[in-house]
């Protein structure tokens, strides 16, 4: 996984709770993934906000972009955004092939 792979990543991941989530079933993609991250999410926060997110099937992060290295490296523009923007929650589902990153909602 790309944050292993980082150490200051890792570091900043350890004030981030994280959930496995791994179906019976594959699932058929991004919005099969989203719905069990939203709901998980909901166990842990009122009013959870997506901050960020992985698709490794289609190697597509969000924000887009936001992974600088052009040299084909794993993405970590995502992880990196989600933190810097309080993300509180890693939700990995089917061991890293979606990644969601959620914050508690302020007001």
């Amino acid at each position: 996984m790309a944050e292993q792979s980082c150490p200051l990543l890792s570091q900043a991941l350890e004030n981030v709770k994280t959930i496995k989530i791994q179906p019976e079933k594959t699932l058929n993609g991004y919005q099969e993934a989203v719905v069990l991250a939203k709901n998980a999410a909901n166990k842990h926060f009122e009013d959870p906000m997506l901050i960020s997110w992985y698709d490794r099937d289609r190697d597509f992060e969000s924000p887009p972009n936001t992974t600088e290295q052009a040299d084909g490296s794993k993405k970590t523009g995502y992880i990196v955004y989600g933190l810097n923007h309080g993300a509180k929650l890693k939700i990995d589902v089917e061991n890293g092939r979606f990644v969601f990153f959620f914050a508690p909602m302020e007001w």
